[in-house]
């Protein structure tokens, strides 16, 4: 975050606007003086580029504890944990205008009133991991205490409550940003525990020639803004970094604005920039209100694959011009991520050839399309027609190597929260079809995932043990005892006495041979919460 964004995003101090313009010529100069990067950081961290969320875009100094355990909990019940979005980050306006008597920080018990440890508990309840904000210098942007001068202090304090990830911003600092920095890398390790260093530097200092021995990320541009010109700026600056980046240190063209205001377009573009280029992958919006194609965009596992590819490069242009881009990843296997990115105003055809991003001389090459999920092979030539502001996203690979992405681990499951939810609102509903039949076969696996007198959190996986895939799905059960569905989230819910009825959200509706959903809910009960044994999946009865 920048000087002024805090009280108003579209704000922007001199010095940092001035910065962010000149990002394209000391990238320029740094690239002429042959600077190579320096080895990553040595903590085993971020050897993939971190996923996950962050607040500051959607609800800017309007942090709670209620907002970050409830977006938590829907990361972790709406697919996007086990699609690798694992980090949940609270940023500025978290803390106390003043240190207390003995110079530790303190969380604003208003906003805060369980405190960040009790916050990180609940957090890591649910198999995710906890960031927070500072600053290298006096005040945080938003003129809370800095870290200058306490870096040690600041870190145990952070260790001590079980922070995994430090966003660390550059406002009021002393102009020794480098060594400032520094202090705080050094007094991370010192902790002995693991915590991802982010550097927040606008893309000053040449912060991507040094970065890599400090953090295992830094900001290499400006605050984004969720419009396509400020996407646009902030992947110009970016893409020409390449080289700086690698397992354990990457280059960061800020937040992801999917959601936020842009065209369903613009955001698939974003998404496919930042996965070709390797870069963090931080959602930035509500997720708790996010609509069904914001979610399909976050939760596109063909991108995300791209971006967690093991070899860890950054894709680089193989050319641009007049607004026409294509840029090539190499991925691990032997296949090259391909993006074809029209930045202009009107549909235009984008072609390379399978030589010119890199691939060795073959028979033929398969043309795996990431959005349209759909599969030609070509004899080298590489081409399609992108509409205005669009992508193609292509993996394509040589005749005789395996097309499938390395599948990336999804985290361990590990002990859900146990402390009394903040309530989550239901997704709007979207329309869906159903696919019955006597080749459905179902699964479903229901867990009291906390209970309380009187409250209760339930979660449910549907498995689809057929062979048939399922395309829009409901499914019936009925409470043995007398629970009511408060709030749900990735489905819709209604309930009828104790008949309950489960409907498919648009993103979550179709659900593979194999594959499975989950979805959760919280609830009520008077007498008897006794788990629900006996469900039906489109009229089915399942397992």
């Amino acid at each position: 975050m920048e000087p002024g964004a805090a009280i108003a995003k579209s704000l922007r101090h001199p010095a940092a606007v001035l910065a962010a313009a000149a990002v394209l010529l000391l990238a320029a100069l740094a690239l002429a003086a042959g600077r190579t990067p320096a080895q990553a950081l040595s903590n085993g961290l971020a050897l993939t580029p971190p996923m996950g969320w962050n607040d500051w875009n959607a609800y800017g100094c309007n942090v709670s504890e209620s907002v970050v355990e409830q977006t938590a909990q829907y990361m972790a019940s709406s697919g996007m944990k086990a699609a690798g979005y694992d980090y949940v980050n609270i940023d500025d306006c978290w803390l106390k205008p003043q240190r207390d008597a003995s110079g530790n920080l303190v969380a604003d018990p208003t906003k805060f009133p369980d405190g960040i440890a009790a916050v990180a508990a609940y957090v890591h309840a649910l198999g995710l991991k906890l960031g927070i904000y500072e600053d290298d210098g006096t005040a945080t942007c938003a003129g809370f205490p800095g870290s200058l001068g306490h870096e040690q202090q600041d870190a145990n304090t952070f260790a001590a409550w079980g922070i995994d990830y430090l966003k660390y911003d550059n406002c009021n600092n002393n102009g020794n940003i480098e060594q400032s920095d520094q202090a705080m890398r050094d007094a991370l390790a010192a902790t002995g525990r693991p915590i991802l260093f982010s550097l927040s530097e606008w893309g000053q200092n040449n912060v991507w020639t040094w970065g890599a021995q400090t953090a295992n990320m830094w900001r290499t541009t400006g605050d984004i803004s969720a419009s396509f010109s400020s996407m646009l700026a902030n992947f110009h600056a970016n893409v020409q970094l390449a080289q700086y980046a690698g397992p354990g240190a990457w280059n960061d063209p800020d937040m992801l604005e999917i959601g936020n205001g842009m065209t369903t377009t613009q955001d698939e573009s974003e998404f496919s920039l930042w996965a070709e280029m390797a870069a963090p992958l931080i959602a930035g919006t509500n997720l708790r209100t996010a609509s069904a194609t914001t979610m399909s965009t976050l939760l596109n596992q063909n991108v995300i694959a791209v971006d967690q590819d093991p070899l860890g490069k950054q894709g680089t242009e193989v050319s641009s011009s007049g607004g026409l881009d294509v840029l090539a990843k190499p991925l691990q296997g032997g296949a090259v991520a391909v993006v074809l990115f029209n930045e202009n105003n009107s549909a235009a055809t984008i072609s390379t050839t399978a030589a010119a991003v890199g691939l060795p001389a073959a028979a033929s090459y398969t043309l795996s399309d990431l959005w349209a999920n759909t599969t030609t092979s070509t004899a080298g030539p590489i081409s399609a027609n992108v509409p205005a502001n669009a992508v193609v996203m292509y993996r394509v690979t040589p005749a005789g190597v395996a097309s499938t992405p390395t599948p990336t681990p999804s985290p361990t499951p590990t002990a859900t929260p146990t402390r009394t939810p903040s309530p989550t609102p239901t997704p709007s509903p979207s329309p869906t079809s159903s696919t019955g039949g006597a080749a459905l076969a179902c699964t479903v696996t229901y867990s009291t995932q906390s209970q309380w007198a009187g409250g209760f959190v339930a979660n449910v996986i549907v498995a689809n043990a057929g062979t048939a895939g399922v395309n829009g799905w409901t499914l019936g059960f009925t409470f043995p005892g007398d629970q009511k569905v408060t709030t749900a989230w990735n489905a819709t819910v209604a309930q009828s006495g104790a008949s309950v009825t489960v409907a498919s959200l648009g993103y979550d509706s179709v659900i593979s041979p194999g594959a499975s959903i989950s979805f959760g809910f919280q609830g009520t009960w008077n007498a008897s919460d006794v788990a629900p044994t006996s469900f039906r999946l489109n009229g089915t009865a399942c397992t």
